[in-house]
């Protein structure tokens, strides 16, 4: 009987699969609305296969493009692209700054047809590549680099000769500095400045290198050792202001008074000085003279011995802070006699 029940089975579905095979001369509304959404369903894959592979070949285009375009652009073309959707006042300094700093880069002040704003924009493409080359040699802060070149500078002042340090150091040009030079010779200000500091400098090195071995190899020794090359090289730019006579007069009159000071050891005076030097005392602190449209009633009594010359630029704020540290080491060297001349 079951033997029977399946053949009938079997029958049933060869006869239903013969009559499902066979062309029909009608569609159901289920199977037409299945069609047209396989349709459908075809078109629209075939769409986004047809924009994901025209997206991949946008993007492919435009990174080469970009990349042809990195190799062929000067910094201050690209500098001018990326300060297009800057506003104008972003890098908004005078034409005297920008002719100072550019005379301090030994770079032509105006090339020809050139506009102050192309000019300004030049000065800031320059800053930018140096910016960008420091980054490339060192990849780290000043300090660190100083740090790690720590043990190169000992091992090159051990070999050093210190006798003929000490008798260069002697012959070199000193003396007292006459404050009244100021007013009538300035000229002469300059090499005195110049051989005042370098003979501190030097001693700073020497008092580097005369300390006992375990100090050196400490954290705490290390660190000074650091802070003395890093001195040196920031002090490196006043140095070339000073050979090349080309610091401003109210600069050039306060660094006169702070070396002045420091030889007569009136340390407290010499602090006063780096304060007026660095943040000035004027009542704007950042020395903006020209806060609006109008003119203020008390603009002439802004003079420029108030400006706050430490935030002019990098630069500026890197020697000057030196000069304290060196003001710093020849307290501790060489003390006052009056304890109130000592800085705080």
């Amino acid at each position: 009987m079951d033997a029977l029940k399946a053949e009938i089975a079997v029958k049933r579905k060869a006869v239903e699969g013969d009559r499902s095979s066979r062309p029909t001369k009608y569609l159901r509304r289920g199977e037409l609305e299945r069609l047209k959404e396989e349709e459908e369903r075809k078109a629209r894959e075939e769409k986004e296969r047809v924009a994901r592979e025209e997206a991949q070949r946008q993007a492919e285009m435009s990174s080469m493009r970009r990349k042809e375009k990195s190799k062929s652009v000067t910094p201050l073309q690209e500098y001018q692209e990326s300060d297009a959707t800057k506003p104008e006042s972003s890098f908004n300094i005078s034409n005297e700054e920008t002719i100072r700093r550019l005379r301090a880069k030994g770079q032509p002040i105006r090339l020809f047809g050139e506009a102050d704003k192309d000019r300004r924009l030049r000065l800031r493409a320059l800053e930018l590549l140096e910016e960008k080359d420091h980054e490339r040699e060192s990849g780290q802060n000043d300090f660190k680099k100083a740090l790690e070149d720590v043990e190169n500078v000992e091992r090159e002042l051990r070999n050093k000769n210190k006798e003929k340090k000490r008798g260069d150091t002697d012959s070199e040009s000193g003396g007292m500095i006459d404050m009244g030079l100021v007013k009538t010779d300035p000229d002469k200000l300059y090499p005195l400045i110049y051989y005042a500091l370098k003979r501190t400098l030097k001693e700073w090195e020497e008092s580097m290198d005369e300390r006992p071995e375990h100090v050196k190899q400490s954290m705490p020794g290390k660190l000074a050792a650091a802070t003395q090359v890093q001195s040196a090289d920031y002090l490196k730019p006043l140095f070339k202001m000073l050979r090349s006579r080309s610091l401003p007069s109210d600069m050039l009159t306060r660094i006169a008074e702070i070396v002045h000071y420091m030889q007569k050891r009136e340390y407290q005076k010499a602090n006063d000085s780096y304060l007026r030097l660095s943040i000035g005392n004027a009542p704007w602190p950042i020395g903006v003279t020209m806060v609006g449209i109008h003119e203020r009633s008390a603009r002439e009594k802004i003079s420029s011995d108030q400006v706050a010359h430490v935030l002019n630029d990098e630069v500026s704020r890197k020697y000057i802070q030196s000069l304290k540290r060196l003001l710093t080491f020849a307290q501790t060297k060489y003390p006052p006699e009056d304890v109130s001349q000592l800085m705080g």
